[in-house]
């Protein structure tokens, strides 16, 4: 088993305050993270969405593969963003939703088979997984 760690910092209230968010396991750096930098523009800051954004498509890209290279064609290059939404749910502020677009290099993949394999890897994903509450949409085609 293994852990990663992040460590958040904030100062102030809501709209006017600011914080960092620090990627402990890696050691890669803070990241500023703010309202504004949420709900509106960035402004060079991140947001947890987009962190999750970051993490998802990672995930799936090593999950996608896998599952390839399982099924006997392995990819050439795949490329997958995710597109998580924040927005109003309900009384409050929620993840409205995640949209999934991988393009890939499959030498000898059936486009049918291709997308079996894609559905597969977003259902098994263990990222996908952790957000089970989420609709998680899947745009999948051949390079």
């Amino acid at each position: 088993m293994t852990d990663r760690t992040a460590t958040a910092k904030w100062t102030g209230d809501l709209a006017s305050g600011s914080g960092t968010v620090n990627l402990d396991s890696s050691g890669l750096g803070s990241f500023g993270v703010s309202w504004p930098a949420r709900t509106e523009e960035p402004g060079g800051k991140t947001s947890p969405e987009e962190l999750i954004a970051a993490a998802h498509s990672s995930c799936y890209c090593m999950q996608f593969s896998a599952l390839l290279a399982r099924a006997g064609i392995p990819p050439t290059r795949m490329e997958t963003s995710a597109k998580v939404g924040f927005g109003k749910v309900g009384g409050g502020f929620g993840i409205t939703g995640i949209l999934l677009t991988v393009r890939a290099e499959v030498p000898g993949a059936e486009k049918s088979r291709f997308l079996e394999i894609a559905e597969q890897a977003k259902q098994t994903c263990p990222v996908s997984a952790a957000l089970t509450g989420v609709k998680i949409e899947l745009d999948a085609a051949l390079a």
